[in-house]
């Protein structure tokens, strides 16, 4: 998938080390606390400086605070402070070249994260990076801050002669004491950023290479590298199978369409262990059909598979957070194309299991191909849980923004799960209702349903969907309100997110993922 120049993660190590005790280090880091408001008996205090800052003092003659004060530095999460370091006499690593001076807010976990992403962007190029942050943590605040450095580092290009730059070369989190009882966080924390940053690469590769078929062969090589089992239907395969809805909107395109399987079985699972279904929608570039999108909008619709690439990714992940559950994933992938075989206004398809759909609107496709995926789970794999993940509707970015992802559940416990995990990756997401007032829009004149309900646009593409998951607990987190984000923005890059991969894993990595939803 990546070309041979294309940039990597940086690699991070723990140490109970000072900073200043990592030898070849070229930049340490240390972290500046937030000033805070003081109680009714004194007044407001400034910015405090963090562990590692007194071995600092000791061997450079700084005044740091003098050096806040002149650059008017709070503490604020993600505020940078550089000095240069201009002599190495006397100092016990005669590499160091630069200190920076790293605001982390209250040293929350979300802070931390930020902190991090912050600290990458700043050491992009450098070869080794030792800072203290990881010594403010717990085990929660520890994997946030490897998920921050991680993410702050992300690239992604198409260069002949390479990229512009390339991310920190290594980092070492200094001073965290006991280094072997941390190391099981430290792995899950790079395997949950990991899967993030594949979701992101696979959204951004652009749709010349990311065709469905080209889909299929990387869900093939994270199969193999994960030890899953995987499964691909060809377009023959699928119009005998009855996939109407992948088939009608990959049917207009010189690339055929694939519906992809995966599945995931933890160590000791037996026949009561509990069967989560992930589908994700796979469109690896949308033009609108006959529906044509106007020429902008079409910039960003190789993004459009961002979905299917989440769940890929997360599915490569689940050994490495030590998945309790079963969990299969379907990627229904095609390309929405023009073409004189194209899906035309007023046709109607027949999805897998039988139910209609009249086709309105051929830029509202994501929603066949999930249906599809949606009832072929049902039917024939007896799932737990569904969930499915989408870039499928403007209108959740109109309610939304691009901060906070949209999600419907027909089912309490399990949205309260995804809310928590929302909140402690990094990736909120906020419930919207299943308004069942407006039921009578997504119903048809000549078929069972109707692909263009039309407003309120998340609600009813939600509602249509509802018909395919067989009244089983399901969730439906609509990504399209951050899917993509505008401009670089701590952990986020700017381009494609790869929203929901952190959200799920540190739902499905819970020792009881499904604890209190109403299973059949």
């Amino acid at each position: 998938m990546a070309t041979s120049n294309q940039v990597s993660p940086p690699q991070i190590a723990l140490s109970s080390a000072p900073p200043t005790g990592v030898v070849g280090a070229d930049v340490v880091a240390v972290p500046v606390l937030a000033e805070t408001a003081g109680t009714a008996d004194s007044e407001q205090t400034g910015p405090t400086l963090g562990p590692g800052a007194a071995e600092l003092l000791d061997e450079l003659d700084l005044d740091v605070f003098a050096l806040l004060e002149h650059h008017e530095a709070t503490g604020k999460v993600g505020e940078v402070v550089e000095h240069a370091v201009l002599t190495t006499e006397g100092l016990r690593n005669s590499s160091l070249r630069s200190l920076l001076l790293v605001g982390v807010g209250q040293a929350t976990p979300g802070d931390l994260r930020r902190a991090g992403a912050a600290l990458a962007r700043r050491v992009r190029g450098k070869d080794t990076v030792s800072t203290s942050l990881a010594a403010l943590a717990d085990d929660a605040g520890l994997r946030a801050l490897v998920e921050g450095l991680v993410l702050g580092s992300f690239g992604f290009h198409r260069r002949s002669q390479g990229p512009k730059d390339r991310p920190v070369a290594r980092v070492v989190l200094a001073g965290v004491g006991d280094v072997d009882s941390r190391q099981a966080v430290l792995e899950r924390g790079l395997a949950v950023a990991g899967a993030a940053w594949q979701s992101r690469t696979l959204a951004l590769v652009p749709s010349n290479e990311k065709t469905p078929v080209w889909m299929a062969e990387r869900a093939a090589e994270i199969a193999d590298g994960a030890g899953l089992k995987v499964q691909v239907w060809d377009e023959k395969q699928l119009a005998d199978g009855g996939f109407g809805g992948i088939v009608g909107v990959g049917q207009a395109s010189v690339n055929p369409p694939r519906l992809i399987r995966m599945d995931y079985t933890p160590g000791g699972a037996g026949r009561r262990t509990p069967h989560v279904v992930l589908v994700g929608k796979g469109i690896t570039f949308d033009t609108g059909g006959l529906s044509i999108k106007p020429g902008d909008a079409m910039m960003n619709m190789k993004r459009d598979m961002t979905g299917g690439g989440v769940v890929l990714a997360v599915m490569g992940a689940l050994a490495a957070v030590d998945c309790p559950v079963r969990v299969t994933a379907l990627v229904p992938a095609a390309e929405n194309a023009v073409g004189g075989n194209a899906l035309r206004p007023g046709d109607v398809i027949r999805h897998y299991g039988g139910r209609t759909s009249e086709v309105r609107n051929t830029d509202a496709e994501g929603r066949l191909v999930l249906a599809d995926a949606l009832a072929y789970a049902v039917a024939e794999l007896s799932p737990d849980v569904l969930v499915d993940v989408a870039t499928l509707t403007g209108a959740m970015k109109v309610a939304l923004g691009q901060r906070t992802g949209g999600f419907f559940a027909t089912d309490d416990a399990l949205a309260e799960s995804l809310s928590a995990a929302g909140a402690a990756s990094g990736e909120p997401l906020w419930r919207m209702p299943l308004v069942k007032d407006y039921e009578e829009r997504v119903e048809s004149e000549v078929a069972d349903g109707d692909n263009a309900a039309g407003g309120p646009g998340a609600i009813t593409a939600a509602l249509f969907l509802q018909h395919f998951t067989g009244g089983l607990p399901w969730a439906h987190l609509d990504i399209a309100s951050v899917g993509d984000s505008p401009v670089d923005a701590f952990e986020w890059s700017s381009g494609a997110t790869g929203f929901g991969a952190r959200a799920l894993l540190h739902w499905l990595e819970l020792r009881e993922p499904l604890a209190g939803i109403a299973t059949h």
